[in-house]
């Protein structure tokens, strides 16, 4: 008989209600695959649009969602020569197999060591926000010093990243958040915080460089009027908007607009975890919750009311 996990499962689309904890087969780590024993699992936006059915690419439910975890390998595919039994990790995993279990498969080059000053939890909360900051920012539009990035959703799971991120390479960095997020801005080390709730960011801020954008939407068009000649338009919101309009707009303006989405890489993980041992990078954590609370977290994820990111902690029963 197979080894036994529990794991958040759901046998159909639909709200928070629909996460359920169930009793199943631990997975075997195929060919270049590793299993690993998950400590905590990230909770991002994008799991909630995969729960509805918003985002379907994953295949029909019963599946288990999450995106991020990290914890310790419990055992290796063939062919598996980055790690070994007991070493600890973070990184990338995807339905049908997500990181809402006790254990979770993933391919070898989606991991990186989990590095002595992250914790399971932090570490839990760094892959898909980071790499959706970092990638751009130094693939799509490499940003470098003296130049002006504006980060939207400053405050949020992907912006206080991309803040820190763009300053550790010598920008300009303004953020727009509520008031109530620009403590937090000036100590990432923003040089300037707009508060969109009573300020329009399009008017208060030019020439910049690069803009990323979490939001889309109007944000688009309201951001290209901040961009200096030649600047970047980075829209990382995935999936949803129509950007038919932006996309028109940046071109009749001469300006560059490009829409991103992140690829798992365990080399771009050992490089946020650099940044974070130097002490430049801090990942926020708001919400720390136990496995069995998913729709709860899934709750408070599409309230808005968590600052910083929401993050479930997982024991196995060993």
């Amino acid at each position: 008989m197979n080894p036994r996990m529990l794991a958040v499962s759901q046998r159909s689309y639909g709200g928070p209600e629909v996460l359920e904890v169930v009793e199943t087969g631990r997975p075997e780590p195929g060919p270049g695959e590793v299993l690993v024993r998950v400590r905590a699992a990230g909770v991002n936006p994008a799991d909630r649009r995969i729960r509805s059915g918003e985002i379907r690419r994953f295949g029909e439910p019963p599946f288990t969602l999450g995106l991020d975890l990290s914890g310790v390998v419990e055992r290796v595919g063939a062919g598996v020569r980055r790690f070994r039994p007991g070493d600890a990790v973070f990184g990338n995993a995807f339905p049908p197999r997500g990181a809402y279990a006790e254990y979770a498969v993933t391919a070898e080059d989606r991991l990186a060591a989990l590095p002595p000053h992250l914790d399971h939890v932090h570490a839990a909360a760094l892959p898909t926000a980071g790499l959706t900051a970092w990638q751009p920012l130094t693939r799509v539009a490499p940003v470098a010093a003296g130049q002006r990035v504006l980060v939207h959703a400053a405050a949020g799971a992907v912006g206080h990243l991309a803040v820190q991120i763009a300053k550790a390479r010598g920008a300009y960095v303004i953020g727009t958040a509520r008031a109530a997020g620009h403590g937090l801005l000036r100590d990432l080390g923003a040089d300037e915080a707009v508060d969109y709730t009573d300020t329009d960011f399009a008017e208060a801020v030019k020439d910049v460089d690069v803009v990323l954008d979490p939001i889309a939407g109007d944000y688009g068009p309201r951001s290209l009027r901040t961009l200096a000649p030649g600047g970047v338009l980075i829209d990382v919101r995935g999936s949803g908007p129509d950007r038919t309009a932006v996309r028109r707009e940046a071109e009749a303006r001469g300006l560059r607009f490009a829409e991103f989405g992140f690829t798992p890489s365990g080399a771009d993980l050992a490089e946020l975890a650099a940044l974070a041992g130097d002490g430049r990078l801090r990942v926020a954590v708001g919400e720390v919750l136990p496995l069995a609370r998913a729709a709860e977290a899934h709750e408070l994820s599409a309230s808005g009311r968590a600052e910083g990111k929401i993050v479930l902690s997982v024991s196995d029963r060993r």
